[in-house]
């Protein structure tokens, strides 16, 4: 007991070097906070502007079922739903790593080169580069709108819904992380075609919002195996509010959520990885 007892003190030493290892991104972040937050009236500028967009995109919500009862098997609620859930994953999303769409500046500049001189691994670097602190506007509008939308509808809660909306979100901002990041790995390819990549990135969020039931079959197939959006928001609604699923999108696959971003994330891992073996230099 005692040579038990000696050996996991001595192995204790490794939480503090996961401390240390982290240190790093903590006083980067924690810096590029801070330097947002020194100019107040331009950071609330920002916020009130991203809360501006927020709203608009549930005006758009609220016009369209203003109009008709419903719309792809979804009424106002169910579709407040969706477009709760999807703004969180994005908004997050896009606070975290959304900054990724920068680097086609940081390519045609030369500056990528900097980052490979560092101790830290590029796409970390990256990712830490920046946190868009002034995004949170259009998360907060995103969150009134799922307690609005879970408070009205008429949800038979369960422990299991309660972690479907938990392990929704998560998986959600996963996932459009995981764009973001494949689109940031194409743009080693592609450094001007920033069209071709927001498709991926602001075309799945916009597809997200959306029941999957107004697409026509391939985009249906696009959204839900290829660019999973339909995982973030569409699927899980059908699951909470117990609406009945289709050939293509059958209830059970909103479980599979976390499958999706895994798989998201493997697809990003690849890009990223051939973007960056693609890359030789400012010079090259």
């Amino acid at each position: 007991m005692a040579d038990r007892l000696a050996s996991w003190r001595a192995a204790r030493p490794t939480a503090g070097g996961l401390a240390d290892r982290l240190r790093p991104y903590r006083v980067i972040l924690a810096a590029r906070a801070r330097a947002q937050l020194q100019y107040r009236a331009s950071f609330v500028t920002d916020i009130l502007g991203t809360v501006g967009v927020g709203l608009t995109e549930f005006a758009e919500v609220w016009i369209i079922f203003h109009n008709v009862e419903l719309l792809g098997g979804l009424d106002f609620t169910a579709a407040l739903l969706v477009f709760a859930l999807s703004n969180i994953g994005f908004s997050l999303a896009d606070m975290l790593v959304g900054h990724l769409d920068t680097l086609p500046t940081y390519i045609r500049m030369g500056q990528v080169d900097a980052f490979y001189v560092r101790p830290l691994p590029l796409l970390t670097q990256f990712m830490t580069s920046d946190i868009s602190l002034r995004r949170v506007g259009r998360f907060a509008v995103a969150v009134v709108a799922l307690v609005v939308a879970l408070t009205t509808a008429d949800v038979r809660w369960s422990a299991a819904k309660v972690v479907l909306i938990a392990v929704t979100i998560v998986s959600g901002t996963a996932i459009f992380s995981a764009l973001f990041t494949a689109a940031g790995g194409l743009q080693f390819f592609f450094v001007d075609g920033a069209e071709f990549t927001n498709s991926m990135t602001y075309g799945g969020s916009y597809a997200a919002q959306q029941s999957q039931r107004v697409f026509p079959d391939p985009l249906r197939v696009l959204w839900t195996f290829v660019i999973p959006t339909a995982f973030v928001a569409y699927l899980p609604t059908l699951a909470i509010l117990d609406l009945p699923g289709d050939r293509l999108a059958p209830v059970w696959l909103a479980w599979c959520s976390p499958v999706a971003a895994l798989a998201a994330w493997l697809a990003a891992a690849l890009c990223w990885r051939a973007g960056t073996r693609h890359y030789q230099g400012a010079g090259g």
